[in-house]
């Protein structure tokens, strides 16, 4: 997803056992480290890899369930962001829901950006651009045309010329967080130690949100975000047409919601989406 306006910080065959530990242990960029106790449950598989049965399309200015041209594709163990039945993407930003909310868990996956298949008219900022959306309202309660849903995103990004494209920001539509125990003013805000990785890559993103609240993101095994205090924003720009979702809220916390993989006119693929829950000890 964009940014209102750029934040510079000077800042299968898988081993997942980091991420798999009962007690959770996460170490922070600055060197301090928070822990918090938890019984994590088995991993499981949110996709089959066959289908996309547990899942469901809401691609702007069509109404939920209409996987418009067959922008999400299930393919030999891949969910696909195709643009192949397209004319033109035109800002038909879309998102392919998991059908259960979840509160508390650990979450990962692999992707890649692939290097064919891009619309023409894909925004300059949107191209090599996706990402994993959470705590996210339901796909049948965004109006038709709203761009992206109230949720947090964790932004995946793929190289994009010669300049640096760290993967792994943060990303706020419709929603505030704190960062050392600061609210986040900015819409996105990049990591501070993200890689930049080539397209055609494949690059392991997880995510863990504890119980408390505390939220963090590593991409290929290394942490690039921590925050917390995810509230709902009745001051954001961003998620267009969800200002009424919001206001009847009011700024509540947000403790759970959905999970979703976007389509932003980057054409992507993911595989070995597995969640495991987590409760307090």
């Amino acid at each position: 997803m964009r940014g209102r306006r750029a934040v510079v910080w000077m800042k299968p065959s898988r081993d997942w056992a980091s991420f798999g530990l009962v007690t959770g242990l996460a170490l922070g960029l600055a060197g301090a480290s928070h822990a918090e106790e938890v019984r994590a449950g088995p991993w499981r598989s949110l996709f089959d890899g066959e289908t996309l049965n547990g899942w469901t399309a809401k691609v702007a200015r069509h109404p939920v369930g209409d996987n418009y041209r067959q922008t999400f594709v299930a393919d030999q163990g891949v969910i696909r962001v195709s643009y192949a039945g397209y004319d033109k993407f035109d800002n038909q930003f879309g998102h392919l829901f998991y059908n259960t909310s979840f509160n508390a868990y650990r979450l990962r996956l692999t992707y890649r950006f692939l290097t064919e298949g891009l619309p023409l008219d894909t925004p300059g900022w949107a191209r090599g651009n996706s990402g994993i959306m959470f705590h996210s309202q339901t796909a049948d309660s965004m109006t038709v045309d709203q761009p992206f849903p109230v949720s947090i995103e964790f932004q995946l990004l793929g190289k994009d010329g010669d300049k640096p494209r760290p993967t792994g920001a943060v990303c706020t539509p419709g929603i505030t967080i704190t960062i050392d125990g600061a609210k986040v003013k900015e819409h996105c805000t990049p990591p501070a130690n993200g890689p930049t990785i080539p397209n055609g890559t494949w690059v392991r993103a997880e995510l863990e949100v504890l119980p408390s609240g505390e939220i963090t993101q590593k991409i290929n095994g290394v942490i690039v975000h921590r925050y917390a205090g995810a509230a709902l924003d009745p001051d954001d720009t961003v998620a267009g047409g969800a200002k009424p979702y919001i206001l009847v809220r009011g700024a509540q916390p947000v403790t759970g919601g959905y999970i979703a993989l976007q389509s932003e006119g980057a054409p992507i693929e993911f595989k070995d989406i597995e969640i495991q829950e987590l409760t307090p000890r």
